[in-house]
Formats: structure tokens, sequence, C-alpha cells
């Protein structure tokens, strides 16, 4: 690898940090075997699902396990918005240090310590100590184990999988996720009515299920390191001069935090709507679960959208679909056509995810990766926890109905925002942007 990228053939680009012309990183030159015969692949997918999985068996769980222990939907929005916090506080120090840390033990350590973390509230439950301090200080651990394992865990994909692989890989591990949000909220919703301990435990086994994938993948997670690292801050800012030289990724990450933050709290919003139809907790899984049922056919979507339709209007429209499917949830008369307005609003949030990632990690260099996407992730759930502690206020001071609509306002402002911008409305299609990537490195 590095005899190519030192090659006087390999292609070059612009590096607005050190200000002159740099080589490309050749990352996919070495071959890659098929998707589904590449073990290292399967190994990750297989371990993420199943944590993933547990994830969305207890994110259902939690907020009905603090309501049910403090009867505060503003309590319940104080802890999600402590397992939010970290991403504010952490993301930027993170993303460098992954860049200079070995990515797969930063992903083993932080699968551990949630499992342990997870695993405490179980055992709380069933001693008949558990207290709102202690799922405050969960939230909070589990928040910043993964503000470290994102970044690392979103770097090392294009390192196991080749470009040409990315947008297929990508598919099939939202399907994958997809599949959790069915499954996961399902589950959590039954398994929370037969012992409030049980959700929590499968939770923590999940991740062990995760490291235990981690453990036995062979490829390195990221390249080798040819230059001492300096001071993190000056790393932190390279990352994000970068970023802000890449204007049509600068312009997702802040249409990703106008959409996404007014709705951080959208599971208290669901809950305390689902609770007016008299949802019992299983029927409140079932409207979660249904959002795994859209998930996966966004993703099925996704690549052929991906294909036939230009990079910019398809982000463009699935903003809009988002903010206006916002509005229909305070609609719906009864717990079916809930859970059907769920999975077709999630159709389009699998879409717009997926398109989004593709295009971050074409164009993102390898050395780059783990700084790059905290970067991202700060100003797409940098105010998170804002976002769930003020959704809770609202819920407890005007209701569900007029929260929404308050909510909505944030949203349609950015999708007009996005339709405006002539960067985003004139982008290629993304199999145009990747051989773009390949032949001229990062715009």
């Amino acid at each position: 690898m590095s005899q190519e990228r030192n090659s006087s053939n390999a292609p070059r680009t612009y590096d607005p940090v050190a200000h002159t012309q740099v080589e490309v990183e050749t990352r996919d030159r070495r071959p890659f075997p098929p998707l589904w015969s590449n073990r290292d692949y399967l190994l990750l997918w297989s371990g993420q699902w199943i944590s993933s999985i547990g994830t969305q068996i207890s994110q259902v769980t939690l907020p009905l396990l603090v309501l049910a222990l403090t009867f505060s939907p503003a309590q319940a929005g104080l802890v999600g918005a402590l397992r939010g916090l970290p991403f504010a506080v952490l993301s930027l120090p993170a993303g460098a240090l992954v860049d200079r840390w070995d990515r797969r033990k930063v992903m083993l350590l932080c699968e551990t310590g949630r499992a342990v973390a997870l695993g405490s509230i179980a055992v709380a439950l069933i001693l008949g100590r558990l207290s709102l301090l202690q799922l405050c200080l969960v939230a909070l651990i589990e928040g910043t184990l993964f503000t470290f394992f994102y970044p690392a865990d979103a770097a090392c994909l294009p390192r196991i999988v080749s470009q040409e692989q990315l947008p297929t890989a990508l598919a099939q591990n939202f399907a994958s996720g997809s599949l959790s949000l069915l499954l996961g909220p399902l589950l959590g919703g039954m398994l929370y009515g037969l012992g409030h301990a049980v959700p929590f435990l499968l939770d923590a086994l999940s991740y062990i299920c995760s490291v235990l994938g981690l453990f036995f993948m062979r490829t390195k997670f990221q390249q080798e390191r040819t230059r001492v690292p300096g001071p993190i801050w000056k790393e932190i800012w390279e990352g994000l001069v970068w970023l802000w030289h890449t204007p049509l990724l600068r312009l997702l990450a802040l249409l990703y935090c106008g959409l996404g933050t007014p709705i951080y709290g959208y599971m208290l919003v669901w809950i305390t709507l689902a609770q007016r139809l008299h949802a019992t907790p299983f029927m409140i899984g079932a409207i979660f679960a249904s959002s795994g049922i859209g998930s996966i056919a966004g993703s099925l979507l996704a690549p052929p959208l991906q294909k036939r339709l230009p990079f910019g209007g398809l982000m463009i429209c699935s903003a809009w679909i988002w903010a206006i499917g916002w509005l229909t949830f305070p609609l719906v008369p009864n717990t079916l056509i809930f859970g059907v307005t769920v999975a077709l609003v999630f159709i389009n949030v699998s879409i717009f995810n997926a398109t989004q990632f593709s295009y971050r990690l074409i164009i993102t260099p390898d050395h780059l990766q783990g700084r790059v996407n905290s970067i991202f992730q700060l100003l797409a759930f940098g105010g998170q926890p804002l976002g769930l502690l003020i959704t809770g206020g609202l819920l407890q001071w005007i209701g569900p109905i007029w929260t929404v609509v308050v909510l909505f306002v944030p949203q349609g402002i950015t999708a007009l925002a996005a339709t405006l911008s002539q960067s985003l409305r004139k982008s290629p299609p993304l199999s145009q942007i990747r051989m773009s990537a390949k032949s001229e490195g990062p715009s």
C-alpha cells in the first residue's frame, strides 16, 4: 500500500490543511472478496445486528421504565438527554483519538462497557434497588461509550469492503438495522410485560455477542500511520478544516441537525400519543416495531434510487417527506393507523440515512474517517440533549399535539434551506460522485 501511495502515477488532490497537493489514498487497490464471502464483514455485520436488536429493546423499554418510576415525561427526557450529552462534549476528541488508537480495541472496550452498564439495570431491578440516579448514570456512561464506538465503527467499514461494495454493504447494514427496529420493539414490549429486568439483561448479552464478533476479526481497521501524531487539538482542527472545505458534506451535517434535533424525543411523543389511544406496552412495542418494516423497505429502495436519481434531488425530497411526515402523527385515529404511519415515515428516514452515509464514506480519506465522522455526528446529534429536554418539557406543559406542531417549524425551515441550495440541487448521482472521488480525491 505504501508503494502505491508513493507512486508517481497516484492521483492527487488539494489538502486544505497543508495548502498543497497530496496523493489520494488508494485504499481500494487491495483485493476484496465478494461481500457474502467476506468473513470479517460477516462477523462485523452479524455482531452489530445482534447488538442493535438489544439496543432497540432497551431504547423502547427505558422510557417506559423511567415513566413508571417517576410518572414524569420531563424526567424521562432528562435521562435521554444525558445519553446524548457526551456527543456534544466528547465527539471531537473521540474522533481524533479513534484515528490515533487501534479502532478494533476501542470498539471491543466500548461494547464491553455497554454490556456492564445495561446489565446493571437488570441486576438493580432484580434486587429491588433501582433508582433514577442509577438510570441517569447508565445513560451517561452508555452515551459516552457510544460516542467513541460510533466513529470507530463507521471508519472500519471502508477497510473491510471495497468502495464499489460500500453502497451495497451500507444498504445491507441498514436493512439489518431495520430488521432490528422491527424485532427489538416487539420483543421489548413483550419482555417488559414479563419482567422489567429481562429487556436490559438481553441487551447486555447482545453487546457480548458484538464483542465476540469483533474479537475474531482479522482485518486491520486502519491504514499504517507513517507520521508521528501531533497535538490532539491540531488533529481535530485538521478534520474540521477538511469538512469545512467540503461544502456538500458540511451542508449535509447541518441538514441532519436541522431535521433531527427537534425530534430526538420522538419516542416520548409516540408513547404519549399511543397512551392517549389506550395502547398497552405490547401495542406500543408493535408501533415502534413498524418503524422496522418501513426501514427494511427503505433499505431495499435506497440502492436503486441512488443509481437512478441525482444525489441532491433525493436528499431534498427526503427532507420534505421527513418534515411533513412528522405532522401526521397527532392525526392518527387508532393504533393500527399509527403503526402504518410510522412505517411509511421510516421508509424515507432509511433512504435519507443510507444516502448521506454512503456519500460521507465515499469521499472521506481513511486517515480522516474517525475525525470527520465524529465532527459530522457532533453537528448532526450535538443538539440531542437539548432536543430531548425541550420535548419532555413541551409534553408536560402543552401536551403532545402542540408539541408536534412546535417541533415541525425548524424542520420545515431546514427543508426549505436545502431546496434553495444550488450545490445540493446540482449534485450528480452517487455513482458519479464515487468515480470522481477515486480519480480526483475529495473536492
